[in-house]
């Protein structure tokens, strides 16, 4: 889940710690001057400054706060279907705020949305990518700005969330076996040594048998079978004499 905050004054964010352990998500959408450089500088609950690129901000979008919030891991969100689904003001508004941004951050930390309200408002990455590059941004910072950076607000938000510090994250590393578990278990391994040592107390028990022995008991069951058939066959010939 997500909450966007519009802060316009950045004292009254005394509602932003509990906001932020209520929602997966949250961003601000400053509206001055002072919200916007206490966004990048000072607020660390928010993980996204999603601008309403549509208006014509009172201030410049410098470098130096711009790159601050990215170095502390902070996105700056862009929504496309602001300047598809506006009037020809909001989308010259769109484009130069979107092109200042680019410029000031050099096309990095960016985090590309749609915020559509409808359907029609939503386009395929293919044709966002080269929107973004009509307004300046390049083909690579593009695909990051898509894959990787917002996953990256994904990632470090849920490591705040299950991690210790926001540093490690905590995994579920097994539980104790209990006693009954562990008995059966020695109870299986030592009837499989057991098992064993038998197998091979049987195969050490049984003699080698040498060659010329296999040989002569090979002859001697030949030489057997040999006299079964000749003496099936010798009553055979005395009936058919007496016939």
């Amino acid at each position: 889940t997500r909450c966007t905050i519009t802060l316009s004054d950045p004292s009254h964010n005394h509602r932003l710690p509990s906001l932020a352990q209520a929602y997966d998500i949250l961003a601000v959408r400053p509206t001055t001057e002072k919200a916007f450089l206490a966004a990048c500088l000072t607020l660390t609950d928010a993980s996204l400054i999603s601008l309403d690129l549509t208006q014509r901000f009172p201030f410049h979008f410098r470098p130096k706060p711009l790159m601050t919030a990215v170095k502390r891991g902070v996105r700056i969100e862009l929504c496309y279907s602001q300047a598809l689904q506006g009037g020809s003001v909001d989308r010259r508004n769109v484009i130069m705020n979107v092109q200042s941004i680019v410029r000031a951050t050099s096309g990095r930390g960016l985090v590309v949305s749609s915020e559509a309200r409808s359907v029609l408002g939503v386009r395929a990455p293919a044709d966002v990518g080269n929107l973004l590059a009509v307004w300046g941004l390049s083909g690579e910072r593009a695909v990051e700005a898509q894959t990787i950076n917002p996953r990256a607000v994904v990632v470090n938000e849920t490591i705040k969330r299950t991690g210790f510090r926001g540093v490690v994250d905590v995994v579920d590393g097994g539980r104790k076996p209990a006693e009954s578990e562990k008995a059966i278990s020695k109870e299986a391994t030592k009837g499989q040594v057991n098992g064993k040592r038998k197998n091979e107390q049987v195969e050490e028990a049984a003699p080698a048998m040498s060659k010329r022995q296999a040989k002569k008991l090979r002859l001697e069951a030949l030489k057997a079978a040999q006299e079964t058939t000749s003496g099936s066959a010798t009553p055979s010939k005395d009936s058919n004499a007496s016939s």
